[in-house]
């Protein structure tokens, strides 16, 4: 992966021309030094048709530098697809306390390339292959109770042991297919901000800028960035 940067280590001076090797090579640092349990959790921000924000906690599966997008998944019909289908931008967070780090990224999102997210739910444990067509995420349920009947039949359904009993062998032979409402998302970044922990809460910061121009293969066309520092 290249150059790993130290905890206490600062921006580089001048700012690089792009940001994503920084936070591929913070990613890896992370992972490295085993200091959270999920160093690819990030909290990702959307806003709703009433206009207010909704926060929640996602893990990013995929950093694609070049061109510049990250992507997560999830149910396309839980309260975060249907933020986004209505308004298609959202903030992301990855802060890495163990480190003294954090990244910021802002931009576009679009659904990912249905292979793309039939190739991720195939690699997926099969419990959490017969849970994503068990739950009907964010809708309400009577009791944890409902939500359990509702993963044995569709267990059932699909030929296998009910992923809810620790004993359960992974099935054999046994294809589950993704749901059609279920996938991956792409975060295209038009701002990525960069921050490190400074003594005396003197920070580091450095923010980088570009503009997308919206393809019709739902892809983005990038300017170069644009890097400046930021004051703490």
């Amino acid at each position: 992966m290249g150059h790993m940067f130290a905890p206490s280590e600062l921006l580089p001076e001048p700012l690089p021309a792009e940001p994503f090797a920084i936070v591929v090579n913070w990613l890896a640092a992370t992972v490295a030094a085993r200091a959270q349990p999920n160093p690819n959790a990030m909290v990702l921000a959307t806003v709703g048709t009433d206009g207010a924000p909704a926060a929640r906690v996602v893990l990013c599966k995929q950093i694609e530098p070049d061109p510049g997008y990250l992507v997560f998944y999830t149910n396309y019909e839980s309260r975060k697809g249907q933020h986004l289908t209505h308004y298609p931008r959202a903030a992301a967070v990855i802060h890495w306390d163990a480190l003294h780090r954090q990244v910021r990224i802002e931009g576009p999102v679009v659904p990912s390339p249905s292979a793309e997210s039939d190739a991720y739910f195939a690699s997926r444990p099969w419990e959490s292959r017969i849970g994503a067509w068990a739950s009907a995420q964010s809708q309400p349920i009577s009791s944890r109770a409902e939500i359990l009947a509702a993963v044995a039949r569709t267990a059932k359904r699909f030929g296998t042991a009910d992923p809810t009993d620790a004993a359960a062998a992974p099935p054999a032979g046994v294809t589950i297919p993704r749901p059609p409402n279920w996938g991956g998302y792409r975060l295209w970044a038009d701002s990525v901000e960069l921050w490190v922990e400074g003594n005396g809460r003197i920070h580091d910061r450095g923010r980088w800028t570009r503009t997308l121009r919206e393809q019709p293969d739902r892809t983005f066309a990038p300017s170069p960035w644009t890097a400046s520092r930021l004051q703490p």
